[in-house]
Formats: structure tokens, C-alpha cells, sequence
């Protein structure tokens, strides 16, 4: 039988509750109910053949308390004339809550609802958006208003996240609710109180005015006759980007690499710094305005993502040069070739010519699907050579050299 049971008229609220079509009642105060409930009858062949089947249905649909169902009168050849259902309703939300056993989230979320409405309504679009997600949320919610309501009161704090002083709420709470306060706090504060320019939970501080943990920049001195550390030769060294920034080092050479093996074992070369790599992360060398005054030379994995990285990097400093990123490299290295997960697939403007030509090659899967070679899969003698080849190019010529 095809007739719509008491189940399915269920299945039916129950989909609106877990759409959150019910809770964003609460919110936009929508007059749902009475609400007619799609109902599939029987036929009249059934009617006449199944009467005592259709009869069954009628009282199981009659059990069931929240329903208010239209009766119509049907004429039976054999029992006469019969009450069977016409039309199922819900009269209210109270049915419908009581049914799908719901009664206590719906009370939380209308209290939340409440709490909202007087003390931040301009929030409460995010409610209407996100019901359950703000259900779940029902035990933090007051804290989460009480930051609302101190990043009202202190718009551009310039302090530290750990410096939030609210009772019972600590910088971890607000950095594991950072995605649900950013939305929040766009809805609620002024527009000059929010860097537009900042996004995504990992610019969180800078977008609301809080101060960011620095960021840090690792690298180490090639040069043994640079005076740095006190009897300390080529010292490993991490500065926060301000500090770095000011370093005032007679430097010819700047080589990055984004292997922290290679870092720690990159030869000596004088008048030169290596720098440990931050993936596409470049924004702490901006700053850094003594690095044009540097042949800069950058040396990553031969994939699509080591080349996405380069073309990054020159969009700070367009004479980046890169080595050992070439085809003759990846063809000398075939035995260690391994697979890149992920291969990137946008087009990059600003490789060389060469480098571009590689770039698509691997990108298209034209060398071999998925193609890499690991920087740290080169062998140590081809980058002597090649140092030697990029000190010795510097110092008669002055041009950019290529390896």
C-alpha cells in the first residue's frame, strides 16, 4: 500500500526541524502552522476492494494525537457511508515539538533567540541563517554575546587576544569560536571597526584590530667572517619580521629553500644567507626592503605547487631567481621522482620562459601524472656546482644567473 502512514507525516517535520525551517520560525516569526501536511489517499478502487485496509489506516491515523485530520463522508456498497481522511493538519508548533520529541531544544533556542533580540539585535540575521549550528552553541552562547558585547565597547583593542579580560571566557575559548565570532562581529560591528581586507579564522586578530603573534623568519649566515653571534660562526637564527627587517648585513646572496634539511646543511657561501622557506606564506619578507638590494635566489621542490610558490615569491620581488628547477635537473634525478598529491592547476605569469614551459608540462600530466621531485631528493654535489656557478656568475658579470 502506497497511503501515507503516521510515519511519513513524521519524516515530514522531522525534515523541516532538521533543515532548521522550525527554529528560524522563532526568529523571522513566520506563521507556519496550522500546516497542512502532504497526505497520499487511497483511491477509489481501494475504497472499494481494501475497505477494511483503508479502514485500518484511518484509525492509525487518528492515534496520533498531534494530527488534526478533515474527515470527508464516502458511501461503501457494502457499509454504507463511511468517514475516511480528507486532509492532515498540525495546528501548532506545540503539535509538531511534542511529536518529534523537540520541546526542550526548541525552548533553548527561543530563549537564545530572546537574549539576542535585547541585547544585540543586529545579530540576529546570523540566527535566522545558522539555527542549528546556534543550537548546538546554546551552552556558550552568553559568552559568546559578552565578547560581542566588549568588542562594542572596544572596537580596534589593539591588544592580544590573551588580554581579553571577560569573567569565565580565556584566548582559547574565543580562538575556537573564531569562525562563529567573525561572522558575528561583522553583523554587529561598525563597518571602520572591520579590516575588510583580512579573511579566513587565521587573520581573525589583524581584521578586528587585535594584535597578531609575529610572524618569524628562521635563517642561517653562510658567510663565517660575518660578525653576528660572538664565536659563533654561521649561527642559526630566528628574528620576528620587524627585527628582520632592520638587520643591517653586508649581503650579496640571498638563498631560500623550503627543505629544513637543506637549510641546515646548505653550504657556506660568502657574503650570503639562507632563509627557511614558508610554503606560499610571504607576507613576513614584504617588509624587508634591503632584500632588492639582493640577488635573491629561490630553490624548491620541481612540481606544480614548488613553481605556484616561486611565482608568489616574485610577486614581492620580481628578481627572484630560481636554481636547480630546471628540466635538465629533473631529467639527471628520474630514478628519485615521486608523486605530487595535489598537482596545481592555475596559470602562473610570472615564470620564465623555460620555467613556464616545465611548469605546464607538469601540470598537464605531459612528463608523467603527477610529477615531483623533491628537493631534498638532489644530490649534494649538483648544489656545490651550482653555488659555485651562482657566486662565480656574481661576482664577473653583476647579471641575474640561472642554474
Amino acid at each position: 500500500m502506497s497511503w501515507t502512514e503516521p510515519g511519513d507525516l513524521k519524516l515530514q517535520l522531522t525534515r523541516l526541524w532538521d533543515r532548521g525551517e522550525l527554529l528560524r520560525d522563532a526568529v523571522t516569526g513566520n506563521a507556519r502552522f496550522p500546516l497542512r501536511l502532504t497526505i497520499k489517499l487511497p483511491r477509489s478502487a481501494d475504497i472499494t476492494d481494501r475497505f477494511d485496509a483503508v479502514r485500518a489506516w484511518a484509525e492509525r491515523l487518528a492515534r496520533v494525537g498531534a494530527l488534526r485530520i478533515e474527515w470527508q463522508a464516502v458511501r461503501h456498497r457494502i457499509q454504507g457511508t463511511q468517514e475516511l481522511p480528507a486532509s492532515v493538519w498540525i495546528d501548532t508548533v506545540d503539535d509538531a515539538l511534542i511529536w518529534l520529541g523537540k520541546r526542550r531544544e526548541w525552548d533553548r533556542f527561543f530563549a537564545l533567540v530572546s537574549a539576542t533580540r535585547q541585547t544585540h539585535p543586529a545579530i540576529l540575521p546570523w540566527l535566522e541563517k545558522r539555527p542549528l549550528q546556534a543550537l548546538e552553541l546554546s551552552d556558550e552562547w552568553p559568552r559568546l554575546l559578552d565578547i560581542v558585547s566588549w568588542m562594542k565597547k572596544h572596537p580596534h583593542p589593539g591588544i592580544y587576544l590573551r588580554q581579553v579580560d571577560l569573567p569565565g571566557i580565556h584566548s582559547k575559548f574565543i580562538e575556537a569560536h573564531r569562525s562563529v565570532l567573525a561572522e558575528l562581529f561583522d553583523l554587529a560591528l561598525s563597518h571602520d571597526s572591520v579590516d575588510i581586507t583580512r579573511a579566513g579564522v587565521h587573520q581573525f586578530a589583524s581584521r578586528y584590530g587585535f594584535l597578531e603573534k609575529p610572524t618569524r623568519i628562521r635563517f642561517r649566515i653562510l658567510d663565517p667572517e660575518i660578525p653576528f653571534l660572538p664565536r659563533s660562526p654561521c649561527p642559526d637564527i630566528t628574528l620576528d619580521t620587524e627585527s628582520f627587517s632592520r638587520l643591517q648585513l653586508s649581503l650579496k646572496h640571498v638563498f631560500i629553500t623550503e627543505n629544513e634539511t637543506n637549510f641546515l646543511a646548505f653550504p657556506q657561501v660568502r657574503d650570503a644567507i639562507v632563509i627557511f622557506g614558508a610554503g606560499y606564506g610571504w607576507d613576513g619578507l614584504a617588509s624587508c626592503d634591503w632584500l632588492s638590494r639582493c640577488a635573491i635566489h629561490y630553490w624548491g621542490d620541481i612540481d606544480t605547487h614548488g613553481f605556484g610558490i616561486l611565482d608568489q615569491l616574485r610577486g614581492y620581488f620580481s628578481h627572484v631567481d630560481s636554481f636547480l628547477m630546471d628540466r635538465a635537473t629533473l631529467e639527471q634525478h628520474e630514478p628519485s621522482w615521486g608523486k605530487e598529491d595535489k598537482p596545481l592547476q592555475a596559470d602562473l605569469h610570472r615564470l620564465t620562459p623555460e620555467e613556464n614551459a616545465l611548469y605546464n608540462d607538469l601540470r598537464d600530466g605531459r612528463i608523467q601524472p603527477n610529477l615531483r621531485l623533491e628537493q631534498e631528493r638532489i644530490s649534494f654535489h649538483l648544489l656545490n656546482e651550482c653555488l659555485n656557478k651562482i657566486v662565480f656568475s656574481k661576482r664577473n658579470s653583476n647579471s641575474e644567473s640561472h642554474c
